[in-house]
Order: structure tokens, then C-alpha cells, then sequence
């Protein structure tokens, strides 16, 4: 089998990063979106352009040879993950249930020529076990078939023949856009920074060699880095900056009054990585670093409203706020910095983002400590409850913290 992959979304993970990597490694790449005006642009072209963009410079690398499937198409697309060595989906997490039928098809074709080869799919999704839940959704469609020779089920049959990989995605990719994309459908913007860290027990057979990509063993700790630090940390950039009245992630970064917040938040964090799964101390404050030179990224101009956007789903208990502070306690600190994130994600309150609207509804009906019990899991008696609601009160009334 010649090097195939495809990616199931086109959007900004799998056009702005997947697609990448997956050209770089010698794989011609065919693309599976929704979005008919982009892969009418990928297809005729067999090519699209990145633009690497940072505070020091800009290059545009093509990317190709690649083609592009509309997911309606599904014979076509189950013919190519037939011939596929490598896929991956970036489809956002709500959408895998639609494109498991695709997956399932392309799982059957092979088996039915007698491929013995393994295809191994990288969950690129925002979803806590996006593997295992994407594997599961993928062995409904398949047992309402036979199970193929000489297996006792589909699920034998998936545990030597198809990886579900769990991964991270670090790359920031903002919205393209309208006028750019209106020149250039294809077109994306995205920072350098090009690491993937992957769940190595996730893959069947051998690991397919991929630039930037990195089997790790202790995966739940690459999951905690991205969540606790870089999550939490784009996030009270955009609840605080949102309300000192910024439109850009940046220009959060180097206000006076955010930035204190910020660092303290993070260093809560690392405190609380270390604690719950030994990391290296020296390691995670390298991240951040890194990190923050990152956000820092002018030329990127990502929007604060895209950083704080969906705030009900930031505010879960185990997510990017309320998840780093409860892994920091677990160093016996009350994380009053992380607090003002929480604080700042319960007032988030912008016209254009129905779920803050929707959030700023509840808190009107409810009260702001039933709301904080009630999405994030947090007795408003506790000392991180007391944390958040001081710096709530302090966010509605101090001057300084009023949007202008």
C-alpha cells in the first residue's frame, strides 16, 4: 500500500496542522469537510498554502499533494480509507458521531479485500477520551454486520487491526478571515510551533513515522500539560482581557492588571501537575515559557472572543479552569488565581456568544452560587468557592475591571 492518508475535516486542525505534517511525511492526503467551496479549492488544485506567522517573520509553505471528499460522498470516502495507511478526524467532537458511519465503511472495505495491513486513526478531537468514545461510536456501525473470518466480534477484530490514538493539539490556528478567505478558501494562518504529542498505547502494529509527531507512554500527563496550562491559560486571558476591553489575545498578555493573574495561575497549575503526577518541575515551567512567548504572537491576532467563547463548557469541573484548580489543591494551596479565571468565565457575558448569553441568564434566575455549584461542581462555602465569588464581586464593581 502506497502512503495514503486522510484527514475527516479540513478546518483548522486538519488543513492547518495535520495536513501539514501528514505532506511533510510523504503521504498524499485527501481531505473529508462539509465545506463545498473548499474542496472544490483543494481539489483542483491538488495544493493549498500555510502561512507560518510570528513576531519575527512570515513564510507560506505548500502543502500537497493533496485532494479533498465532500462527506456526503461516502462511497468515495470509504474508498479511500480503504486505501489508506494513516487517517485522523478534526472534526470537533460533536460532529463524530457523523462521520463514524465513514469510518465503519472504509473499516469494512478492507477487511472485505483482505488488508492485513492496520490503519491507525488520530483522534484530534477536544473530548476527554475522544479515542475509546470515537472507537466505541465506530463498533455500533460495524455490529450490525457479520463480524469478518475468523473473528469472534468487530471489537477482536479492532484490537489488531485499527488504532484509535488519543492526542493534544498545541498549534493555535485563529479564524481565518472573511476577506482572506473570500481571495482563498484553502488559505490558513497558523503559528511555527508544530509537535504532536500521541498516545503510544493507542496505536496496532508498528507507529507510522510522522514529523513533529511523539509517542508518549504516560499520556494523561500530555493531557494535563495542555489543559492546565495552555487551556487555562488562553482562557483567563480571554475572560479578564474581555473585561478590561481588549479584542486580542496579546494585548491581554501585557495588561497590567491581567498578566500578575495570569503568571499566578500557571505557576497554581504547575504546583498541582507536579503533585498529581510527578512531573518534572523544571519541564512544565520550560512549557510555560514557551508558552507565554507564544501567546505573545502579534502576527497570530487571535481574538479574544474565539479564547473565551463557550464559557458553560470551560467552566465544567474537570476542564481547563475548575480542572487545574482542583489538581492545584491536590499541592494544598487554594488557588486564588485560578480563581479570577473561574470568576471571569462566570461574567463573561458578550451579546455575540449564545452560551454566555445563556450563562448570564442562569446566574439572573438562579444566583451566581447555585450556578457555581451547579456547573462547576464548587460549594460556594469552600475556600475556593469563597476565591471565586471575592474576585466575582470585585470583577462587578471595581472601576478598573468594567468593560470600555
Amino acid at each position: 500500500m502506497d502512503k495514503r492518508a486522510v484527514i475527516l475535516g479540513a478546518g483548522n486542525v486538519g488543513r492547518g496542522f495535520l495536513g501539514q505534517l501528514f505532506s511533510e511525511s510523504g503521504y498524499f492526503v485527501t481531505f473529508v469537510d462539509i465545506d463545498e467551496p473548499l474542496i472544490d479549492a483543494l481539489r483542483s488544485r491538488g495544493e493549498y498554502i500555510i502561512r507560518l506567522v510570528d513576531n519575527e517573520s512570515t513564510q507560506e509553505v505548500l502543502v500537497g499533494p493533496v485532494t479533498g471528499l465532500l462527506s456526503h460522498q461516502r462511497d468515495q470516502v470509504a474508498e479511500a480509507l480503504a486505501q489508506a495507511a494513516l487517517a485522523a478526524t478534526a472534526v470537533g467532537a460533536r460532529a463524530l458521531s457523523h462521520i463514524a458511519p465513514l469510518v465503519a465503511a472504509g473499516i469494512a472495505r478492507r477487511v472485505g479485500r483482505g488488508l492485513n495491513i492496520p490503519l491507525n486513526i488520530i483522534v484530534c478531537e477536544n473530548l476527554h477520551n475522544a479515542a475509546a468514545i470515537f472507537r466505541e461510536m465506530v463498533l455500533q456501525e460495524l455490529a450490525a454486520s457479520d463480524a469478518p473470518p475468523g473473528f469472534a466480534s468487530w471489537a477482536d477484530y479492532l484490537a489488531c487491526g485499527v488504532g484509535f490514538v488519543n492526542t493534544v493539539i498545541g498549534r493555535m490556528v485563529p479564524e481565518l478571515p472573511p476577506e482572506l478567505r473570500a481571495q482563498d478558501p484553502s488559505l490558513i494562518i497558523v503559528e511555527p510551533y508544530k509537535e504532536l504529542p500521541v498516545e503510544r498505547a493507542g496505536f496496532v502494529g508498528e507507529i507510522p513515522p510522522v514529523v513533529g509527531m511523539q509517542p508518549e507512554d504516560h499520556f494523561e500527563l500530555f493531557t494535563a500539560r495542555k489543559l492546565y496550562l495552555h487551556n487555562a491559560g488562553h482562557a483567563i486571558l480571554g475572560y479578564l482581557g474581555y473585561r478590561r476591553g481588549y479584542a486580542l489575545g496579546y494585548e491581554a498578555l501585557e495588561d497590567a492588571l491581567v498578566r500578575p493573574i495570569l503568571d499566578g495561575a500557571l505557576q497554581e497549575s504547575i504546583r498541582g501537575i507536579v503533585a498529581r503526577y510527578g512531573a518534572a518541575e523544571g519541564w512544565l515551567r520550560e512549557h510555560v515559557r514557551d508558552l507565554l512567548r507564544r501567546f505573545a504572537n502579534r502576527a497570530l491576532a487571535d481574538p479574544i472572543l474565539r479564547l473565551a467563547r463557550d464559557p458553560l463548557r470551560k467552566l465544567a469541573p474537570e476542564d481547563r479552569l475548575v480542572g487545574a484548580a482542583r489538581v492545584a489543591q491536590e499541592a494544598d494551596i487554594v488557588p486564588s488565581h485560578l480563581a479570577w479565571g473561574i470568576a471571569g468565565a462566570l461574567a463573561f457575558d458578550a451579546p455575540s456568544d449564545p452560551i454566555a448569553v445563556e450563562l448570564q441568564r442562569r446566574i439572573a434566575q438562579e444566583g451566581t452560587e447555585a450556578v457555581l455549584h451547579a456547573v462547576c461542581a464548587i460549594d460556594p462555602q469552600e475556600p475556593l468557592g469563597q476565591a471565586v465569588l471575592d474576585a466575582y464581586q470585585r470583577l462587578q464593581r471595581e472601576p478598573l475591571w468594567q468593560k470600555t
